[in-house]
Order: structure tokens, then C-alpha cells, then sequence
């Protein structure tokens, strides 16, 4: 039995994930480029392989029909955009993935994103070491209404934090209704800080939305670049109609794009979830999927 490991950082934090795999006597190919890989590069590490760790590497039907061998798939994550599950259907290959793992880390970094803007943390260090001493006017949470869009696990457990602290939360989820607190435009229209916690890959704040927004809203984004118009957003950075931005998942990755030039949007590389307990939760709960499919017990 061969399992590959398409994931960028697979058993750095700790070897109880790959010691599982090994004391079933399974052999494991770990990604050899230490980043995202393509389709092309996919479907040549997938060679002879029955199983599949996946990162964010594309698996559609092309893949599926040049990797034969290929029974199982378990996305170490929530997020299963780049895997075609009709397509993995079709070919009878099994697909999980580990939806609670992430929650505290994706959680707590939103959190943390918010607070290094809001108390100014960033542009005063860089203010110090530019030999620039200047005391920053910021904010506590305490006096913004905070509009989450998505809520679930980790849009749950974020709004309980920004609530925690005193913020007034907003929600607005596409599919659960009963957990909206508001509508999607007069969330944009009242809110301080943005929050996306949507799932899917479907653009969900166009150009002609920024205008609906408050001037000098803060915008964080934890989930899909491909939620927020890129090019707008960027316009409106540079206007000051968006106070600031950030953002963990880029509309590419590695990200060489347009907000690079804009001081007041922070970029993280896709990093949320790199927290010890969190990869190793992650990991094993996707080891323990895998297992199962492959008809380990």
C-alpha cells in the first residue's frame, strides 16, 4: 500500500500522523517541493499511489483518470474546492476531510489580525525601526460592529471572540438562515470590520459593493482570495475607502499580486492553521480518515 502526501508540511510538528501510517506498514511519499504543487505535478507524484494526503493541489478528472490506482483522498482541511467530488465519484474514490481541526487556529489568528490593526501594531514597529517615534491613535474592538459572513465552525467561534471583547456582531450565512442576524447588504452597510468565513469559491464582494461600505472599514479574510474582487479592493486600499486588509488565502499562491504595493494590506501565507495542535489534530484525523477508506480498522 503506497500514500502519497500532497500537503506542503506534512509531519514537521510532530510523527504521530506518519508514525500511524508507518506501523501499518505503508509506505509514504512526502511532497517534494515544499509548496502547492500543479496538476502536472500531482498526478506524477500520484503514480502507483492508493492514497492521497491532500493539500490545495488541483484534483479533477484528468487526474482521477491518470492516477488508476488511486482509491482514497483525505484533505488535510475544511476547504475541498480543488477537489471535483463528482468526478472522484465517478471514479470510485473515497473523499474526507477534517472540518473541526482548524477551528481555535483560524479562529484565534482573525482575532489576532484584527487586534495588530487595530491597536496599530504593525506600522508603529515599523515606525521604530524607521527611527520614527510616533504614538498611533488606535481602537479596541469594543467599538465596532463587526460583520461576519459565514458561520460555521470557525464563523461561530470567531464572532464568540470578537463578542467576547465586546464587539457588536452582525451575521449573515447563505445557507442557514436561522443564524442571520442581518441581511448580506446592510451588514455591508453597518459594519466597522468585515469578516469572511464563506465557504465556496464564487466571488461574494463585487466591485459595486465597496461603495456600500462605510469609508475606513477593515476587512479581514480567512477563507478564499477569490471571495473579494482583487482589483477592487486594491483601489479602495489605496483610496482609504478600506482602512485595511487582511488576508490568508490569496488569489494565488505563492502571491506576487497587486496589493503587494498597498502598505495597509497585511499578507500572510496561507498560515492559519499552522499552529502545533492544530496541524497535529489535522494531520491525524486525516490519517485516521484515510485508514478507514483503505479498509484499515
Amino acid at each position: 500500500m503506497k500514500v502519497v502526501v500532497g500537503a506542503s508540511a506534512f509531519g514537521d510538528g510532530d510523527s504521530m500522523a506518519m508514525q500511524l501510517l508507518i506501523e501499518k506498514g505503508i509506505e509514504v511519499v512526502k511532497n517534494p517541493y515544499g509548496r502547492k504543487m500543479t496538476q502536472e505535478e500531482i498526478i506524477e507524484h500520484l503514480e502507483g499511489a492508493d492514497g492521497l494526503l491532500a493539500g490545495l493541489e488541483p484534483l479533477n478528472e484528468e487526474v482521477f483518470e491518470k492516477c488508476p490506482h488511486l482509491k482514497a483522498i483525505a484533505r488535510i482541511g475544511i476547504g475541498m474546492d480543488n477537489v471535483d467530488r463528482v468526478a472522484a465519484e465517478k471514479h470510485n474514490i473515497k473523499v474526507s476531510n477534517t472540518p473541526e481541526g482548524p477551528t481555535n487556529a483560524v479562529a484565534e489568528m482573525t482575532l489576532t489580525a484584527l487586534l495588530s490593526i487595530c491597536h496599530n501594531i504593525i506600522w508603529a514597529s515599523q515606525d521604530v525601526h524607521n527611527g520614527v517615534w510616533k504614538k498611533r491613535l488606535g481602537h479596541s474592538i469594543s467599538e465596532f460592529k463587526i460583520f461576519i459572513i459565514g458561520y460555521g465552525n470557525i464563523g461561530r467561534k470567531t464572532a464568540q471572540l470578537f463578542k467576547d471583547l465586546g464587539a457588536e456582531v452582525m451575521i449573515y450565512d447563505k445557507y442557514n438562515e436561522g443564524a442571520s442576524t442581518c441581511s448580506f447588504e446592510e451588514g455591508l452597510r453597518n459594519a466597522d470590520v468585515i469578516s469572511v468565513h464563506a465557504s465556496g469559491k464564487d466571488e461574494i464582494i463585487t466591485p459595486e459593493m465597496f461603495e456600500q461600505m462605510k469609508d475606513n472599514v477593515i476587512i479581514l479574510n480567512s477563507a478564499r482570495g477569490g471571495l473579494i474582487n482583487e482589483e477592487a479592493l486594491y483601489k479602495a486600499l489605496k483610496s482609504g475607502k478600506v482602512f485595511a486588509f487582511w488576508g490568508d488565502a490569496l488569489w494565488k499562491e505563492p502571491y506576487d499580486g497587486i496589493l503587494k504595493e498597498c502598505e495597509n494590506a497585511i499578507l500572510t501565507p496561507h498560515i492559519c492553521t499552522y499552529t502545533k495542535s492544530c496541524r497535529e489534530t489535522m494531520e491525524l484525523q486525516a490519517v485516521e480518515n484515510l485508514l478507514g477508506d483503505l479498509g484499515y480498522v
